[in-house]
């Protein structure tokens, strides 16, 4: 299933791509959106020695418009190919550069985004890599985190690190951030989230923590690993 701003980058990329016409040294284009919400395109470029992938090109493209990380990536081919998944080096790349963001992906007849950690496990960490983070999370906490009443975060399946990040708000077409700092990440079992965890995130039990978690990842148990993100804002919206 892909989102308000997810199909405007596929958007942008399927434009980028109707434009190749036909160029035998341009047959993929790329798009990327960043945490303004701003779209960079670009395509690939095949010279006979061989050249960058489009994914490779749009984070150059990226990176010059000092965007930032990037919050989701797609690549479109030429003809009727539509979305096509990223090689093994971009992925690579993608990883160390962006660990955050979502690939638009084809699983059998659906389009949707995956992390890219998911499309390389067991993965290599380019050790000075140093990239710039984000985290997620459902507009509905904007003013929560914005205000202080909400400095903690539960996720599955979804690492996060102490040290800076985006704190990226999902509104329905547009993205809004605040600087923040990781302060400390816990591993803990589900069943053993704490009061004291819970009122961290607004919530008054850990029990009522826990029921909301399970609306969110509804295949979650008891004896799920989950990590108990604490954080802090450390200035104005971005």
């Amino acid at each position: 299933m892909l989102y308000p701003p997810e199909t405007r980058v596929l958007d942008a990329a399927r434009e980028q791509a109707r434009a190749l016409r036909g160029d035998p040294n341009h047959t993929v284009a790329a798009a990327a959106m960043d945490t303004l919400g701003r779209i960079h395109t670009a395509v690939n470029d095949y010279p006979f020695t061989g050249g960058p992938c489009a994914e490779l090109v749009v984070l150059g493209v990226a990176a010059a418009a000092a965007s930032g990380p990037l919050v989701t990536i797609v690549a479109v081919g030429d003809g009727d190919r539509d979305v096509i998944a990223p090689c093994g080096r971009c992925r690579q790349a993608l990883l160390d550069k962006h660990p955050d963001c979502d690939v638009i992906i084809r699983d059998g007849d659906q389009l949707g985004p995956v992390n890219v950690r998911s499309l390389l496990p067991h993965s290599y960490r380019h050790p000075d890599a140093e990239p710039e983070r984000f985290v997620r999370f459902s507009a509905g906490y904007f003013e929560a985190v914005r205000d202080g009443r909400k400095t903690a975060t539960t996720r599955l399946n979804d690492p996060c690190e102490p040290g800076p990040a985006w704190l990226l708000f999902e509104f329905d077409d547009v993205y809004r951030r605040l600087p923040g700092l990781i302060d400390s990440v816990v591993s803990k079992r589900f069943d053993e989230i704490s009061d004291d965890d819970a009122r961290l995130e607004g919530c008054e039990r850990a029990d009522e923590l826990r029921a909301g978690l399970r609306g969110h990842y509804p295949a979650i148990t008891d004896a799920d690993t989950v990590e108990v993100v604490r954080f802090h804002v450390t200035g104005a919206v971005g």
